[in-house]
């Protein structure tokens, strides 16, 4: 070929590529993906502390890192600063500090999880906001979602299937997802050094409440409706919608709530959050007198000395029989930001008229995820595992395990979840009994492909399908068609029940509100199903060993 053919051949191809078969530009690039809109101009929407711009993905306009509050450390927050001209508010904004995340260690879970840890900053209250219209005068249900990672790690952003788009986009509603105070900066409770300290135990608490402070003020201009806004989360995420059902100073910011493998119904008690502080103070070497040298101290030191005073306290608790889901940082009854245990010993008054949701995986934390040899162990070898915990019970929970689930495999004896899955149970049925609005349960039972199916239906797998993302967390869900037909219809629900408080969907069976009698929950996998007390009995078998918390 001469170099002037191939000139021309070159040239020809690239025209051809380049053609589309359209006869503008703008066609080629309407026929092709959407564009991404990053004008100022197109994007500015008005908040209480100034005007921010976001970007508009395929239709949905996205807002992130937008500062709803400021605070001082330990301090209770207070507004944002308001700020000149207009904010951009398109990368998400720091994370709260924490402890090195060690699942980053194991390949498998690293690779599924596809952490996304950001960059951590004691100035770090911000939302992050996805919406199908701005400033269009239209009152679309707003979901806040509230981050797991108990109340110590984790952020509005750190999991892909945390991306709000696919969300919005399906149902018409706008969707929020925040960072807050956490671990030592969120729970530490200095109360006993004076009156200055007396809510820094439940810092990071207050810090969700001036979120939907923020939001009720704000969310009308992104397109929302402030009278009709749900409060969703999964593990700590699911304890800090559980807490802010009894939290006085949150009362009328939400109108339904969601809590996903989180049912955390008592929580710290001051006596030993408390103890806590005073041994962090006495761990960092600080006098009573010189107690505000305690600002001062680097995030590093003052988290290693929390973690030392956790485990020197927590010994004395346990020999005191003081039981918690989570010993250290987490809300504390403290007689005034959180008056009374959130679900003990019954469900809030405050909260009688909010509809709830509440489930759990089926495997939660799954152990032969971790022990893979475990998977294929027989049916005697799983029974000799199981003897250690039940011990001269064994048989009879076996029989129990084996009458409630038919079809098992032996090591579903070690994985199936009785973690989340009592306090769930008695969660709803608190709520239920109350007599106010219904609460529906449900259990997710649908098991990911992802590396030979070593995750199975473990804590976090519902995610992705509640956000209508499982192809965006594919290394999670596997990104198939069956995992995309469950998302259509479990993120349905969800959106159903922000919509009206009730999660019924086409393509569902009927699904009834549970109480303490039928104990209903929609079964979620390929086929799914409503089952009434499936695992009574095994739960009443399982209240002889509890959980004894983390």
């Amino acid at each position: 070929m001469t170099k002037k053919a191939l000139v021309f051949f070159v040239f020809a191809g690239i025209a051809a590529a380049s053609s589309c078969n359209c006869v503008s530009e703008k066609q080629c690039r309407d026929a092709g993906a959407s564009e991404l809109v990053t004008s100022a101009e197109a994007t500015v929407v008005r908040t209480v502390s100034g005007k921010v711009a976001g970007y508009v993905d395929d239709g949905i306009f996205t807002y992130k890192g937008i500062p709803y509050a400021k605070a001082e450390r330990f301090m209770p927050p207070v507004p944002a600063d308001p700020w000149e001209g207009v904010r951009s508010s398109r990368a998400y904004g720091p994370t709260c500090p924490q402890e090195k995340r060690t699942g980053w260690y194991s390949d498998e879970q690293a690779f599924a999880y596809d952490w996304n840890d950001g960059f951590p900053d004691e100035d770090c209250l911000r939302v992050n906001i996805w919406t199908p219209g701005i400033n269009d005068g239209k009152k679309r249900p707003v979901m806040v979602w509230f981050h797991g990672g108990g109340y110590a790690q984790g952020s509005g952003q750190e999991q892909p299937s945390y991306d709000g788009r696919n969300l919005a986009a399906k149902g018409d509603v706008v969707v929020v997802t925040l960072n807050h105070r956490l671990n030592v900066l969120g729970f530490l409770d200095l109360s006993e050094f004076g009156e200055k300290y007396a809510e820094s135990g439940n810092a990071g608490l207050l810090d969700l409440v001036a979120a939907l402070d923020w939001i009720q003020e704000n969310i009308s201009d992104f397109g929302g409706d402030a009278s009709n806004v749900t409060i969703f989360g999964q593990s700590g995420g699911g304890g800090k919608v559980t807490t802010l059902l009894a939290t006085p100073s949150a009362e009328g910011k939400y109108h339904k709530a969601v809590v996903q493998s989180g049912a955390m119904m008592t929580t710290m008690e001051s006596k030993w959050s408390r103890k806590i502080g005073a041994a962090v103070v006495e761990e960092l070497g600080i006098a009573p007198c010189k107690i505000d040298e305690i600002q001062k101290v680097p995030y590093e030191r003052l988290l290693e000395a929390g973690t030392k005073a956790i485990a020197k306290i927590r010994p004395e608790a346990l020999e005191a029989g003081y039981s918690s889901f989570i010993f250290g940082w987490a809300p504390t009854v403290d007689g005034n930001v959180l008056p009374r245990q959130p679900f003990a010993p019954d469900a809030p008054e405050q909260s009688r008229n909010v509809p709830m949701m509440i489930g759990t995986t089926i495997h939660e934390f799954t152990m032969s995820s971790y022990i893979p040899q475990l998977k294929n162990a027989s049916r005697e070898d799983v029974i000799s595992f199981v003897r250690t915990t039940y011990g001269e019970k064994t048989d009879e929970f076996v029989s129990l395990f084996e009458k409630t689930y038919p079809d098992h495999q032996p090591i579903d004896m070690i994985d199936v979840d009785f973690i989340f899955r009592p306090g769930t149970i008695g969660q709803a049925g608190l709520k239920a009994d109350q007599g106010g609005a219904p609460v529906y349960m449900y259990m997710f039972a649908w098991e990911s492909p992802v590396l030979d199916g070593i995750f199975r239906s473990n804590h976090c797998m519902e995610i992705p399908f509640v956000f209508y993302n499982t192809d965006v967390h594919s290394s999670m869900t596997g990104g198939g068609k069956d995992a995309m037909k469950l998302a259509e219809k479990m993120s349905q629900a969800w959106i159903n029940f922000a919509y009206t408080g009730n999660p019924q969907v086409k393509g569902l069976p009927e699904w009834p509100a549970y109480d303490s009698e039928n104990g209903a929950a929609m079964i979620f996998n390929n086929k799914c199903e409503v089952k009434f007390n499936h695992d009574k009995e095994l739960m009443e078998f399982m209240k002889q060993f509890p959980f004894q918390g983390f």
